[in-house]
């Protein structure tokens, strides 16, 4: 069996796959409430499935919260290996023309699920930030990082009292008659803007043509409003991880 995990600032996904890839569990778990308590109530792995499990990788952002899940982890079974993936050598996936310290795990994770052929790619990943990343010809050339869109809303909510908690939809009027009307505007076509734009200018500055993958929460609300054919990778970041415990990982 397989343990595949993604650690992001917000949540923390974490995948049970049987020999063949079949998925057998899932767990989504709060990062920020991550403790040995809070890992026991909610990952619950049978003796028997901790017993098979032969290869664990995870991709994190968040140091601390990888070392206390590694360490719940090997309680269980001492004989257990935990990779991170910036502990891997990449070079028969990918090549990376980014400094690895001061990149995110989950992105190189993103390029790698991408990367099946020589087509270009652009990933955008609507998480705690709104990412872009630029892969060309199977080599990760780096990216954009922008405010994530939620982090964003509860942010304006929580420093201007009469902003209520909105939960962001698409809109079709810009101009909004109410409060609850205009910061869904604001912040519906303020992002869509930005995302146009930040394609636009990747595509002038490396005279290429892309492939649009978008991931993340809010991806539903923008693939059909941005300009030019996207697709949607639910798991993406799942997607890479898989890819490097099948091939690189003994």
């Amino acid at each position: 069996m397989y343990l595949i995990g993604d650690i992001g600032n917000t949540e923390t996904k974490i995948f049970l796959f049987n020999e063949k890839f079949k998925l057998k569990k899932k767990w989504t778990i709060s990062t920020v409430s991550l403790t040995n308590t809070y890992l026991d109530s909610k990952i619950k792995l049978t003796i028997t499935e901790i017993l098979k499990i032969k290869k664990i990788l995870f991709s994190s952002v968040v140091p601390k919260a990888f070392q206390l899940i590694k360490k719940f982890l090997i309680k269980k079974n001492k004989k257990l290996k935990i990779y991170e993936l910036k502990q891997i050598d990449l070079k028969k996936l990918i090549k990376l023309k980014v400094n690895r310290k001061q990149v995110g795990s989950d992105r190189i994770a993103n390029a790698i699920g991408v990367t099946n052929n020589n087509k270009n790619y652009i990933v955008i990943d609507f998480g705690t930030a709104t990412t872009f990343d630029v892969i060309i010809d199977k080599t990760y050339l780096g990216g954009v990082i922008a405010p994530g869109v939620k982090l964003s809303l509860e942010n304006l909510s929580n420093k201007a009292s009469l902003i209520p908690k909105i939960k962001l939809s698409k809109i079709s009027n810009v101009i909004g008659t109410n409060t609850s009307e205009a910061v869904k505007s604001g912040f519906f076509w303020g992002y869509l803007g930005l995302i146009d734009n930040i394609i636009k200018l990747i595509k002038k500055q490396s005279r290429k043509q892309f492939k649009i993958v978008l991931t993340g929460g809010l991806s539903h609300l923008f693939k059909n409003t941005i300009k030019g054919k996207s697709v949607i990778e639910k798991d993406l970041t799942i997607t890479g991880l898989k890819k490097v415990i099948i091939k690189l990982i003994k």
